[in-house]
């Protein structure tokens, strides 16, 4: 015990250094991983944001394009009532990372216009560094950001919460909810409430979508009863209402820029299409479908968050965004164009070559909206189809949060 008492009082003799120091905690794994990416990126932690806002007719517009608009009073009924005493504000963000709708309390409110996070604001994670909108929207999952696990230095006065908000039809990401505040007037359970409100969200998308389908649907009751053959009638997205005379397809993909007359429809092939209402009546030409010849396949894997393939030949062009499972599993199949085997794609992916089942079915939902070009046993790409395809300037960037064996093998061959 003296020893001890001693040792103490050396350390706290003026002048005297202490004889030891307790090490600064390293960061949370999910916060090192993003200062990892945002430092690679080049983001500068003297970032400001004022001069790259939106101008107010840009926002105007994006706020009357997005799918989020639909959601806003659920987001303000769920985060605000309890803005002004809790001392936080409420953001609404696209899939750009854009600040589009942004309320709440007014001090904090202020503190945000004083470091530029006004409406068109970039919070997207390779422009602001890691924040509680790009890096939820980099993750797919809700993420909290304390004080000084911002990167940028102008955001570690504020305590944020975001969780991404997902299209319930088919998981494409439509944009984040974040809620900011003073660090003592948040905590970890936060972090829960956001996602929950994020999660009523989604489930309002989903009721206004069934809704608007069982609406097309009495419309088009009457019209398929009279028709022969195989016909469908689907939204102007493609998501079916009523089919007849074929097994109905949840989706069907139709022509990029959709218009009357004749089309190629990778599920049915040779079709017309016309306007019915809020969607389309779309009707196979011939019964076994057809290929036009002279297709191509364009897989665009050049960004670093959204991913797509197009489809073009004789009967015009057709686009799908890709999940990243999907742009994994089909920029596999176009480098070997050979083809492999499910349990080659499931060590490719996984690491694990058991893991067919997953595989399989992936492919599955693949094979959707590219059938007529994807072969099986093994899975390739058919003959006769150009398949292109687009990559990032720098090789690291390919699929960049992609944990895919082959994918990682291939960024680190390339760097």
């Amino acid at each position: 015990m003296k020893a001890a008492q001693n040792v103490a009082g050396e350390a706290a003799r003026p002048g005297r250094a202490p004889v030891s120091r307790r090490p600064r905690p390293a960061p949370r794994k999910v916060i090192a991983q993003s200062w990892t990416r945002v430092k690679r990126d080049g983001v500068d932690p003297e970032h400001e944001f004022g001069p790259g806002l939106l101008a107010p007719e840009e926002v105007r517009r994006r706020r009357a394009d997005s799918p989020l608009r639909e959601v806003v009073p659920v987001l303000r009924a769920g985060l605000l009532p309890a803005a002004d005493e809790a001392r936080h504000i409420m953001i609404v963000a696209d899939v750009e990372g854009r600040v589009l709708w942004r309320e709440g309390s007014s001090p904090v409110l202020r503190r945000a216009d004083e470091v530029g996070l006004g409406l068109g604001a970039d919070l997207s994670e390779s422009v602001a560094g890691t924040n509680g909108v790009g890096t939820p929207a980099v993750l797919r999952r809700p993420v909290q950001v304390f004080a000084a696990e911002h990167y940028v230095r102008s955001l570690t006065g504020l305590t944020c919460a975001g969780a991404p908000i997902t299209d319930p039809r088919d998981g494409t990401l439509l944009g984040v909810v974040d809620v900011s505040g003073p660090q003592e007037t948040l905590h970890p359970a936060t972090l829960a409430w956001v996602e929950s409100v994020a999660k009523l969200a989604e489930a309002r998308l989903r009721e206004t979508h069934l809704g608007s389908l069982q609406r097309l649907r009495a419309v088009a009751a009457p019209v398929l009863a009279r028709l022969g053959g195989r016909a469908a009638v689907v939204d102007r997205d493609g998501w079916t209402a009523a089919v007849t005379g074929m097994p109905y397809l949840q989706r069907i993909t139709l022509p990029k820029s959709p218009s009357a007359g004749a089309c190629w429809v990778p599920s049915l092939g040779a079709c017309a299409l016309e306007p019915l209402d809020e969607g389309w009546l779309v009707r196979a030409v011939e019964p076994g479908g057809c290929r036009s010849g002279g297709e191509r396949i364009a897989l665009d894997l050049a960004g670093r968050r959204r991913w797509s393939v197009t489809v073009s030949g004789g009967a015009g062009a057709w686009s799908q965004e890709l999940s990243p499972r999907h742009a994994e599993l089909l920029y596999l199949l176009a480098v070997r164009r050979e083809g492999r085997s499910a349990a080659e794609l499931a060590g490719e992916v996984f690491g694990d070559p058991a893991r067919t089942v997953t595989v399989r079915a992936e492919m599955s939902r693949i094979r959707r909206y590219l059938g007529e070009f994807l072969e099986h046993r093994p899975y390739r790409f058919r003959d006769g189809v150009e398949v292109a395809v687009a990559l990032p300037g720098e090789p690291g960037d390919l699929l960049p949060h992609s944990i895919a064996t082959a994918v990682r093998l291939a960024r680190d061959s390339a760097s």
